[in-house]
């Protein structure tokens, strides 16, 4: 069955009005955050076109990336420098490379690269979770006799990863460099792009895209999948739609299972991208090379792994925010004029 949208304003932590007895959207009760809209009650089902539909889960997706990003880039960008360096990764280690930034440069030093990060993740998420609503809509991932196909929704998800990563490479590529680099070396993200572009070649723009896309195919399927089953199993368990401290929830453990699924990949990733700055243009060889290379040098947990440690406490943190914040956003953007106009026959 497909899911309803109307929503009766639940509180943020408990559940939402039942998914199969839809209240008005000009009834609902507003003062307290409504339970969002699922993603995969998006669409034509609630009367918007398919145009509509794809706007506000662009302009959502977008949202959800930068709240994400911005809450969680001081540990993201200690995880990359630990990923691009030979340095053993342990919590003493990791706090005292942040000590050391702070008391260097300030503590917007933490923040260094998150301009570069939102050019780079708004798109990326804005496409992903907009793509994600098209693909399951031709898969048929809701509703109809292909609702309880599991791998449906794996590849729906798989297809989105693949979608955002192929679309927004480049912007990945600059923003890893501008991580692990002095902050005199690049001025901005448009900078890092020309720079890279002029001194190591067109081709440089995409080092990494290999085990870019194929640790998007695991880890977006795993992410997406995880997190529509879990919405799925909560409201045939209790009848109602969760709220948004579930959908939080939900989000975190399909980051944590994601994240896991395709950690080394993320590790070759990082050091294809910024190998000619640290020193060790070996890693461009090729993803097995590289693969084969760390795990030489630095061993599995602390090679191919490392720093997945920090994955579990910001990888579930971030995936939180952005899947609950997206059904927010999506559900809060579709009672506008702009998107509602088309409901109810006005």
């Amino acid at each position: 069955m497909t899911e309803s949208v109307a929503f009766s304003g639940p509180s943020a932590a408990g559940g939402g009005a039942p998914a199969a007895g839809a209240v008005a959207l000009t009834g609902a009760d507003t003062s307290n955050p409504p339970a969002p809209a699922s993603s995969s009650s998006a669409g034509t089902s609630s009367g918007l076109s398919h145009s509509r539909a794809f706007t506000s889960s662009f302009l959502a997706g977008a949202v959800a990336g930068a709240t994400a990003k911005t809450t969680i880039a001081p540990l993201d960008r200690t995880k990359i420098w630990f990923q691009t360096h030979e340095t053993r990764f342990n919590l003493r280690a990791c706090l005292a490379f942040l000590r050391d930034s702070y008391r260097s440069e300030g503590l917007l030093r933490l923040w260094r690269g998150n301009t570069a990060t939102l050019a780079r993740i708004v798109p990326y998420s804005s496409v992903q979770f907009a793509s994600h609503e098209q693909y399951k809509r031709l898969l048929h991932v809701d509703g109809g006799r292909f609702e309880s196909a599991h791998w449906r929704r794996f590849v729906s998800g798989s297809l989105a990863g693949v979608t955002s990563v192929t679309c927004t490479y480049p912007l990945d590529m600059a923003r890893a460099r501008m991580a692990v680099t002095k902050s005199n070396t690049y001025r901005n993200l448009g900078h890092a792009l020309r720079c890279i572009w002029r001194q190591e070649g067109a081709l440089a723009l995409y080092r990494g895209f290999s085990p870019a896309l194929a640790g998007s195919l695991p880890y977006a399927g795993t992410s997406f999948y995880t997190y529509e089953t879990l919405k799925r199993r909560y409201r045939r368990q209790t009848g109602q739609d969760p709220g948004t401290l579930p959908r939080f929830v939900f989000g975190g453990v399909a980051g944590l299972f994601g994240q896991t699924s395709s950690y080394p990949l993320d590790i070759v990733r990082r050091r294809m991208q910024t190998a000619q700055v640290t020193g060790h243009p070996e890693y461009t060889k090729g993803i097995w090379h590289c693969l084969r290379l760390t795990y030489q040098h630095e061993g599995i947990v602390h090679g191919l792994y490392k720093g997945l440690s920090m994955n579990f406490v910001k990888g579930p943190i971030a995936n939180g925010i952005a899947f609950a914040t997206f059904d927010l956003v999506q559900w809060l953007l579709r009672r506008t004029p702009m998107f509602s106009d088309q409901q109810g026959g006005k």
